[in-house]
């Protein structure tokens, strides 16, 4: 009965802290649980990397709105990932509203998960030896984009390096649980509570023994 009761009050919770609006044409979907960050200097760091794309390169930018339904800004253990059985691209929450970080490379990172959605749209299985070849197939459209926009020069030379790995490199297989465990705790240490409540919260959520925070 407990366990239920917290499944419904988080989901309630993640409505409460949902928005969506449409961008440039695309559906955009920010789930903001940081109280840290402002929802619409989200949405204008999205609009701003969308718009390199419009601008430089309209014809990915067409591609991207024909083979997604959503993009989603929440957090997640990496900077962008695409979940195919619901055509929705991620995009990090705390990465979109990073400063260090350009709308180039925002952009950069809907660029490559949009090809993970153009490949998928054309039915390329993903798999095995494939993964690593679809990984530098991706980087290569970041390159593209890279060379086609002003300042392109940092996305152009993330791709490249990483596009150089080796295949088990590249295509590395994530302990998505320790990931998680990961981001939950940095959302903690966010909080704006006293360091002994942290380390209660850390562990009550199960994600620490309750001595950092």
């Amino acid at each position: 009965m407990l366990t239920q009761f917290r499944a419904r009050l988080t989901t309630i919770l993640r409505r409460l802290l949902t928005e969506e609006r449409m961008v440039r044409g695309l559906p955009v979907r920010v789930v903001n649980t940081r109280a840290d960050i402002e929802s619409g200097a989200v949405f204008a760091r999205i609009d701003a990397a969308l718009s390199l794309i419009e601008r430089y390169d309209l014809r990915r930018f067409r591609r991207l709105q024909q083979d997604t339904s959503l993009l989603i800004v929440s957090r997640y253990p990496c900077r962008g990932a695409y979940l195919s059985q619901s055509r929705t691209c991620i995009v990090e929450l705390t990465f979109a509203v990073n400063p260090a970080f350009t709308p180039a490379q925002i952009a950069a990172t809907i660029v490559h998960e949009g090809m993970h959605a153009r490949l998928y749209a054309m039915r390329v299985a993903k798999g095995g030896d494939r993964a690593a070849r679809e990984e530098r197939i991706c980087r290569q459209a970041e390159i593209a984009f890279g060379r086609a926009i002003p300042d392109g020069a940092a996305v152009i030379h993330r791709a490249e390096a990483t596009a150089a790995l080796p295949d088990e490199e590249i295509a590395f297989k994530v302990d998505w649980q320790e990931a998680h465990r990961r981001v939950v705790q940095a959302d903690i240490a966010a909080l704006g509570l006293p360091t002994w409540l942290k380390r209660w919260i850390s562990r009550r959520r199960g994600v620490g023994d309750g001595r950092a925070a």
